[in-house]
């Protein structure tokens, strides 16, 4: 096991923390440099935790719980209150403006919701993906595969 020292964190900084940042920016926009701050800083006070190789899988999955705990705490936030324009050039930023999109991936559960954020728009792999929900490979390419036909399904009806 590599020393998990600051100049380990360094790296995983450089490396990573614009992902964390971009997770956020889709899910929580105004809050997202600070619950981005809090999954880095969790990063560094369980460093023994994050696995080699595995820093990002591992740094997603943080920001699940981290964004499921800051909306317990918060009121929900109403789709109109959403910002019509993407703060930057990502595309699939541009996703979110379109309420057609918002309604379907809206009305999918919230793992279903989630397995595709982060296959498409974080461009996890199914390893990454089993990692991040804590289960199997073939758990998460079957668990992909049953959220990409529901989201079909979803979208036919819209």
């Amino acid at each position: 096991m590599a020393e998990h020292d600051e100049g380990w964190f360094d790296q995983l900084f450089r490396a990573h923390a614009t992902a964390v940042h971009r997770y956020f920016v889709r899910r929580a926009p105004s809050e997202a440099e600070d619950l981005a701050a809090e999954v880095l800083t969790l990063a560094w006070r369980r460093r023994d935790d994050v696995p080699d190789g595995a820093e990002l899988p591992w740094l997603y999955r943080s920001a699940g719980y981290v964004l499921a705990n800051h909306r317990r705490k918060k009121s929900a936030l109403l789709l109109e209150q959403l910002p019509e324009t993407p703060d930057d050039a990502d595309p699939a930023d541009a996703a979110v403006t379109d309420d057609v999109v918002r309604r379907t991936l809206a009305g999918l559960s919230e793992r279903d919701r989630e397995i595709l954020l982060l296959h498409a728009w974080e461009g996890m792999t199914g390893e990454e993906l089993a990692a991040v929900l804590g289960i199997t490979r073939s758990g998460a390419d079957a668990a992909l595969s049953r959220a990409r036909s529901r989201l079909a399904h979803a979208w036919a009806e819209a």
